[in-house]
């Protein structure tokens, strides 16, 4: 299998890469921006998705789908949200929109959902009507239950196609197993949706067709495995390219390009040590195992992902814009046809970065996290 060589960004290279923002003088390809408050005073937001006319959905991760209607955040929740695990890093996660919501109304949402002991990560989809949700179906559920909260993923993302894709974690760090093994390794395992991308029709079930259909013992709609905890995912519209960041363990955060019936490596090969200490995997990479396109280390703990492929801001179309949520930056990067990529600019938020999006008019919007103080900003060119 084709592996690309991997960027390596490191400290130093990280500190050579000059802010937006701040006394530094930007290179002559970075845009100076400034982040503009559009609402705040958010419960550790999740996800944003825009509704035709421009009202805003937002994610809180405790529970709650809040509206932004003409500017304003309305002050209550909207209603028939699905309960929720809402512990460590699990709750209300992402929503999105259906291509054709404004004909059939549909949203989704993925969430944990369970108890500590029990618990799984779910797709459900729901009817919106302005006001509440109504005909709540859940599309799909983890088959695998597991203890803890931590690395339900689950960014998901439609394709030019119609169909959907969820990406999901691997269910949590050591001393955490299940059926005998650390969890972790669940994501090398076709059988379990732990740690994988899967692509599914607008109804949940598997799509026709993936890189794993007929194969015994794989799960319906696998399309991607061997992930830690996904938490971007983007699409490149006019090349047709998925791009997806995930959270490494101590380092090693990557960027990956996301292929049909890709092995991403995880934990087989990886650049992440174990918090204690040792290093996760015996090497970085090997045969027949894809080496991500950039690799963060010391981690910034990637978060939101977006392809740019607007107007707005001289020289940035068709950059990849990364959240971190340790960093508190937008990290601007730019492949290339062939699927390298360079890191290109640091743009300092000042808050964990959770989410990242491209608005409909062109801007790009940055949801902070934040325990009452979250925010969602838009980034403005100076």
């Amino acid at each position: 299998m084709n592996r690309p060589r991997s960027r390596i960004l490191n400290g130093l290279a990280a500190a050579l890469l000059v802010p937006a923002l701040g006394g530094c003088q930007p290179p002559p390809s970075a845009a100076a921006v400034r982040s503009v408050p559009v609402v705040g005073g958010l419960e550790h937001p999740w996800a944003v998705a825009w509704l035709p006319g421009g009202d805003l959905l937002i994610t809180e991760r405790p529970g709650r789908l809040r509206l932004v209607r003409g500017g304003v955040l309305q002050p209550e929740p909207i209603g028939g949200v699905p309960e929720v695990l809402a512990a460590g890093q699990g709750g209300l996660l992402d929503v999105a929109l259906h291509p054709d919501f404004a004909t059939n109304r549909w949203i989704y949402l993925t969430y944990a959902a369970g108890s500590a002991t029990s618990n799984h990560t779910r797709l459900a989809r729901a009817r919106f009507d302005g006001r509440a949700l109504t005909d709540l179906q859940v599309l799909f559920a983890v088959p695998q239950r597991k203890a803890g909260s931590q690395h339900f993923g689950s960014r998901l993302l439609w394709l030019p196609d119609g169909t959907l894709l969820l990406a999901i974690g691997d269910g949590g760090n050591p001393p955490l197993q299940l059926e005998g093994a650390l969890i972790r390794t669940q994501a090398q395992n076709p059988g379990s949706a732990l740690g994988k991308v899967l692509r599914l029709n607008d109804d949940g079930s598997p799509a026709r067709s993936t890189p794993f259909a007929g194969k015994p013992g794989a799960l319906p709609g696998l399309w991607s495995l061997g992930h830690r905890n996904i938490q971007g995912l983007a699409i490149d519209r006019q090349g047709g390219r998925v791009w997806a960041s995930e959270h490494g363990a101590r380092g090693g955060d990557e960027l990956n390009r996301i292929e049909a019936g890709v092995n991403y490596g995880w934990p087989k090969v990886t650049h992440s040590r174990e918090y204690f200490g040792p290093a996760i995997a015996p090497a970085t990479s090997a045969p027949g195992l894809r080496d991500p396109a950039l690799v963060w280390t010391p981690a910034i703990a990637p978060s939101g992902l977006a392809h740019y492929d607007g107007d707005r801001y001289p020289g940035w179309r068709g950059d990849l814009f990364a959240g971190g949520l340790v960093s508190q930056q937008v990290h601007r990067l730019r492949p290339d046809p062939k699927g390298s990529v360079t890191p290109q600019q640091e743009i300092p938020i000042g808050a964990r970065v959770r989410d990242v999006r491209q608005g409909p008019d062109g801007y790009l919007y940055v949801l902070t996290d934040g325990a009452g103080d979250g925010q969602l900003l838009r980034l403005e060119p100076i």
